[in-house]
């Protein structure tokens, strides 16, 4: 059916002064200042936001070719939607496909859920709304990049948000609710070199404080921490079932869902082995909890915030996470390899483990000081060059 025009009508486009402009249906007639008429479209077609320039009157565009257009663009549409499968009659859109997977993820009990909805709540909808999914591109997203660095969205942020988009994207096509992944963009390098360290005198303060809180769990919370890689919600969800003593290996659930075998040094093998013995059930969990759903404690950040200010420290930046930085340290400290440190600390990259050099640098600076003690280092000025 063809569109009817009140205002875009011939006799007012050609009445506009210059600079002046007319739209209806998408369409607008905008007056030049050399009195051509430009005319451009912007409609929704299927979820999708098309703006073109279709031309100038100088070059014999009228109103009836932006008809054309958008007349184009919507068979185009609908014959695209002929290839949909029968259960769907409309394409995804990045809306629907998120809220398709925040649904699903809930269901199977996934543990990133909680991260994921806020990702998806606070930066992808509101960015990607009702674009179509097989729509956005690699542009697309380095457009979104951008769109968050003007916002001024850190990008360690950026990166975590874009990591919950690839992982919703890499669900729906295991579930067989779109044909592939759609694509990815390359994250950009994070500046977040984590500094902070817990030193030895910080850390007997520390478990000191942890010793005389309320919370009779946190202490055990604070060494399990800083003696090995587990992150907060690892060490909560761990089981003494799980706890190998002869290997000195704990099994934790972590990041994705997969299992791991966290290495344990034979300080906390031996408190973790006297813990088990205490229990109540030598096979349950570590941290146990009657009043949570789980049966483990679900959070331990209270009360550490609590220990850290005790301490003296600052609780903003003295975090459960830093226990995990600080482990991971150490041990690049002591100049462990790098599949060392990797097998510790669980990354499954190596670029993550990467961060951890300086710490090795340092070691081998240390090493190369003490080789220095015994040799001579002194450069003998009656020393000849080739050339004299």
């Amino acid at each position: 059916m063809s569109l009817k025009f009140a205002r875009l009508a011939r006799p007012l486009i050609r009445a506009l002064k210059p600079n002046e402009k007319i739209t209806e249906h998408g369409i607008t007639a905008e007056k030049l200042a050399n009195g051509d008429v430009r005319y451009t479209v912007a409609v929704m077609v299927d979820g999708e936001r098309i703006h073109r320039t279709i031309g100038r009157n100088s070059d014999g565009t009228t109103r009836s070719q932006c008809e054309d257009f958008i007349a184009k663009a919507r068979t185009e549409a609908r014959e695209g939607r002929l290839n949909l499968p029968s259960s769907r009659k409309l394409h995804l859109t990045f809306a629907s496909a998120a809220d398709s997977y925040l649904k699903k993820i809930e269901e199977i009990g996934a543990k990133d859920y909680v991260n994921n909805e806020q990702h998806i709540r606070l930066h992808l909808k509101p960015y990607f709304g009702m674009m179509r999914l097989d729509k956005i591109s690699t542009f697309t997203l380095q457009k979104f990049q951008k769109h968050c660095r003007e916002k001024g969205i850190a990008e360690t942020t950026t990166n975590r948000v874009l990591a919950t988009y690839r992982r919703m994207g890499r669900r729906l096509a295991e579930w067989k609710l779109i044909p592939a992944p759609p694509p990815m963009v390359r994250l950009r390098k994070e500046r977040n070199a984590r500094t902070y360290v817990i030193s030895d005198e910080e850390e007997a303060n520390l478990l000191k404080a942890a010793l005389a809180d309320s919370n009779s769990y946190v202490w055990l919370f604070t060494k399990l921490g800083l003696a090995t890689s587990l992150r907060h919600g690892e060490m909560l969800a761990a089981s003494f079932r799980n706890f190998d003593p002869g290997r000195r290996r704990l099994g934790v659930m972590v990041k994705g869902g997969r299992w791991r075998s966290q290495p344990l040094t034979r300080g906390i093998t031996e408190i973790l082995g006297r813990e088990q013995e205490m229990a109540e059930d030598h096979d349950g969990w570590i941290f146990p909890s009657k009043t949570s759903v789980s049966g483990h404690m679900e959070s331990m950040t209270s009360s550490f915030a609590r220990c850290v200010a005790a301490a003296g420290m600052d609780a903003n930046v003295v975090t459960p996470h830093i226990m995990r930085h600080t482990a991971i340290t150490r041990l690049a400290e002591t100049g462990a390899g790098i599949t060392t440190i990797q097998e510790f600390s669980g990354h499954e990259s190596l670029e993550m483990v990467l961060r951890y050099t300086h710490a090795q640098d340092r070691a081998v600076d240390r090493a190369l000081d003490r080789l220095e003690e015994r040799t001579i280092v002194e450069h003998p000025r009656t020393r000849k060059t080739e050339k004299s």
